[in-house]
C-alpha cells in the first residue's frame, strides 16, 4: 500500500516537471538555518580531529546516516527498482559527494583552512553558471550575477588569512585541491537539475549519495590506518552523534527538498555564509581570531544575498 504511493509521484514527475519558484523569506530562513549546521560542521570534525581523522570521520558518519535514511525508504515503500531507475544519475550524484570531500582532507594537508574554505565554496559560483548556461528557468539577471560577485568577494575578503605561509608551492597544490572540491560539489547540484533526481523524493537522492560515499571512503580511510587510529571518547561521540543526525542526515535531507521547489541558483548564494558561520563559532567554540576583514566580508556577502533573491 506504501509503495503504490509513490507511483503517481514518479508518474507526474516523468511527465510534467515541477516549477521552481524564486527564494521567498520561508526558504531563506531554512537556507540561513542549512548554513548554520554546515558552519558548525567545521568546528565538530576539528575538535575531535586527534581523537579521529576527518577522513574517518565522514565515512562513518555517511554510513550511518545511510542506515538511518534507507530505513526511512523502506518505511515509505521504496523498493530496490525504485533505487534502479535512477541509478545512472545516483552514481554520479554520490561520486561527486565522495570527491569533495576527498579533496577537502588531502587539500588541508597543504593549505590553510581559511583557504580551503574560500575555494570550496566556490561552490555556488561554479553552479550558477552551470544551471545558467544549460538548465532551463534558472537563468540569473544581470543585478543577480552583481550580487554572486559581491557575495564571493565578501567571502574572499572575510576568510582572507592574516600569516604568511613559505611552502607557497604546497599551498597552491592544497588550493587546487579546494577547487576540485568545489567543482565536485558544483556538479552534484548540476546532475540533481539535469537528470530524472530533479523530481526523485530527497530520501532517494541522498540514499545514493550516503551509500557511495559510505562505499568508498571506508575503504580508503582503512587503508591509510585512520579506522585503527579512532580513540572513543565523550567528545568524539557527541561529535559524531551531531555529524550524522544533523548534518548528513538532516541537513542534507533540507538541502535537497528545497531544491526540489526553489531556484538552485538562488539557494546556492545562501552557501557563502557557511565559511561565516564557521569562523564565527571557531571564534566561540575554539577562541579562534575575529579579524575586522571578517566583519567586513560578512556585510558583503549578507549585501550579495539581497541582490540575487530580493
Amino acid at each position: 500500500m506504501k509503495s503504490s504511493r509513490l507511483a503517481p509521484h514518479g508518474a507526474a514527475a516523468s511527465t510534467c516537471p515541477a516549477q521552481r519558484r524564486p527564494v521567498d523569506g520561508h526558504a531563506g530562513l531554512w537556507m540561513v538555518l542549512f548554513c548554520l549546521a554546515l558552519g558548525a560542521q567545521q568546528v565538530a570534525i576539528k575538535v575531535v580531529a586527534g581523537d579521529i581523522a576527518p577522513l574517518a570521520q565522514v565515512a562513518l558518519r555517511s554510513l550511518a546516516a545511510a542506515l538511518l535514511v534507507l530505513a526511512i525508504a523502506r518505511w515509505h515503500g521504496m523498493r530496490l527498482a525504485d533505487f534502479r531507475a535512477d541509478l545512472g544519475p545516483g552514481l554520479l550524484v554520490g561520486l561527486g559527494f565522495t570527491g569533495e570531500f576527498l579533496f577537502v582532507a588531502c587539500g588541508l594537508n597543504y593549505t590553510l583552512a581559511s583557504h580551503m574554505s574560500v575555494f570550496l565554496y566556490t561552490a555556488p559560483v561554479f553552479a550558477a553558471l552551470g544551471l545558467h548556461l544549460w538548465v532551463p528557468g534558472e537563468q540569473l539577471a544581470r543585478r543577480q550575477w552583481w550580487g554572486i560577485a559581491m557575495a564571493f568577494a565578501g567571502m574572499l575578503i572575510a576568510m582572507a588569512p592574516t600569516t604568511q605561509r613559505a611552502d607557497a608551492g604546497a599551498v597552491m597544490l592544497g588550493d587546487a585541491l579546494g577547487l576540485l572540491a568545489g567543482l565536485s560539489w558544483a556538479g552534484t547540484t548540476l546532475v540533481l537539475r539535469r537528470s530524472s533526481l530533479s523530481e526523485a523524493p530527497p530520501v532517494k537522492t541522498l540514499c545514493y549519495q550516503l551509500i557511495v560515499a559510505a562505499g568508498l571512503l571506508l575503504p580508503t580511510a582503512s587503508l591509510l590506518g585512520d579506522l585503527e587510529a579512532i580513540a572513543v571518547t565523550g567528545p568524539v561521540v557527541a561529535s559524531m552523534a551531531f555529524q550524522t543526525l544533523v548534518i548528513s542526515f538532516g541537513a542534507l535531507l533540507l538541502w535537497f527538498a528545497l531544491l526540489r521547489r526553489y531556484l538552485a541558483s538562488q539557494l546556492g548564494v545562501f552557501s557563502f555564509l557557511s565559511p561565516v558561520f564557521g569562523v564565527l563559532f571557531g571564534a566561540m567554540l575554539l577562541n579562534e581570531p575575529l579579524t575586522l576583514n571578517f566583519i567586513m566580508g560578512g556585510v558583503a556577502i549578507l549585501l550579495g544575498i539581497v541582490l540575487v533573491t530580493r
